[in-house]
């Protein structure tokens, strides 16, 4: 029996195959979930000019300083600035100018007055007005050009994903396309003869097809595009021919799922046995993995065929390299150190990925549990819908007890 790999040497080994795809420019409203290949530089500064933090308004600090509810400031309004004018009237001495949030601040104004410091407000506010109450400063709330960025600046560095905040940002700073890196495109074949079509009517022996669906999501929610769909037999060249039609197919990355352990019909290993090394590594489940390439550079996964072991593989395994492949700068998952809600066994020698559930019930003690009864059983794949993590426990330890701080490697953050 060939010894177990250890988890980082297997993932270690993947990534040193994986280059970065090339870049390409995307309009910033295309450019939701792609990945930075070069940095985000400020074009225009934020904010783009002096402007006011409040509806008012524009006074010279010098004629308002002293003001009192017991000793007014008398000012005369010479402008009114609603929201992108592009007046910059003069203020002179004992002048304002009525300015709402967002407008220009004339260039000889030092500071606002709000509405509500003033003893007619917004219902008083041409002709003359009355400041009941001081500006706290000189400058008092004016938004300065410049303050969160200016023009150069880098507002976000290159392997970064970019999501609604990130584009925001980008339109603010008056940027109308960024250099993302392509996405990876991705072949998806699930092997076995027992597998069908979810809904069609299921013969002794057969189960519906669910890997599949399972990668082809997790492909996607990594920034990934899904450019085949396949099952195949455990009988005959089906791996072989998926893998052509995924290189006629401009694929990157080439995963099955199934035919890769140690059973009499392992069609993946059988027929790609020169071109994909396979291995034991120690993790529960998961435990027999497939890897390699293509002449052309194409990536290929072999990962068990059992539902959970499928998703745990994926995730200690393929995601990493699908993020390297874009140039993220992050290839893990945030985690947590949660104490155990309940007892579980571990497997002796390996380290145990558990699809988990949080209670999330108390905010300040958040616990967590195994997603299904079965423990980490790797054929339940109904717990999947309850995991929002996995629970990930050393190969060192034989058990775990309530209330033992466990390692929780975060795959959602609902519920």
């Amino acid at each position: 029996m060939s010894a177990l790999v250890g988890v980082e040497e297997y993932r270690t080994h993947i990534l040193g195959h994986v280059r970065t795809l090339p870049s390409e420019t995307l309009a910033v409203a295309e450019a939701h979930g792609r990945t930075l290949a070069e940095p985000l530089r400020a074009r225009v500064d934020i904010p783009v000019f002096d402007n006011s933090a409040m509806d008012g308004f524009a006074v010279r600090f010098a004629d308002v300083h002293a003001a009192t509810a017991d000793a007014p400031a008398r000012l005369r309004v010479v402008a009114d600035l609603p929201a992108g004018t592009a007046l910059d009237p003069a203020i002179g001495a004992n002048e304002a100018a009525r300015i709402m949030t967002g407008s220009p601040v004339p260039s000889t104004a030092d500071a606002i007055v709000p509405f509500e410091d003033t003893a007619g407000g917004l219902e008083d506010s041409l002709g003359e007005i009355v400041v009941l109450r001081a500006p706290r400063a000189l400058g008092a709330h004016i938004r300065r050009r410049g303050a969160d960025a200016v023009v150069g600046d880098v507002l976000l560095a290159a392997g970064h994903v970019l999501n609604a905040r990130q584009l925001a940002a980008a339109a603010a700073a008056g940027i109308d396309d960024v250099v993302v890196s392509t996405r990876p495109r991705v072949a998806v074949v699930s092997t076995g003869s027992e597998l069908v079509r979810p809904g069609e009517p299921l013969a002794h022996g057969q189960i519906p097809e669910s890997n599949s669906e399972l990668l082809a999501g997790l492909v996607v929610e990594a920034g990934g595009d899904v450019v085949l769909r396949r099952t195949v037999p455990d009988e005959g060249d089906g791996p072989r021919q998926a893998i052509d039609d995924a290189l006629a197919l401009g694929a990157h990355v080439v995963v099955f799922s199934g035919g890769v352990s140690a059973g009499a019909y392992e069609v993946v290993k059988s027929t790609l046995g020169g071109v994909m090394d396979f291995r034991s590594v120690g993790m529960q489940p998961g435990k027999p993995q497939g890897f390699g390439a293509t002449p052309q550079g194409v990536l290929l996964f072999g990962l068990p065929g059992n539902p959970v072991s499928a998703a745990v593989s994926f995730e200690v395994f393929l995601r990493p390299a699908l993020l390297a492949l874009q140039g993220r700068t992050t290839l893990d998952r945030p985690t947590l150190r949660l104490p155990a809600a309940t007892p579980w066994r571990t497997p002796p020698g390996r380290r145990q990925y558990l699809p988990a559930a949080i209670d999330r019930s108390d905010p300040t003690a958040w616990t967590v549990a195994p997603a299904t009864s079965g423990g980490s059983g790797s054929h339940l794949p109904g717990g999947l819908a309850r995991a929002d993590a996995y629970a990930v426990v050393d190969a060192d330890v034989d058990a775990v007890e309530p209330g033992d701080l466990v390692d929780v490697l975060l795959i959602t953050m609902e519920g």
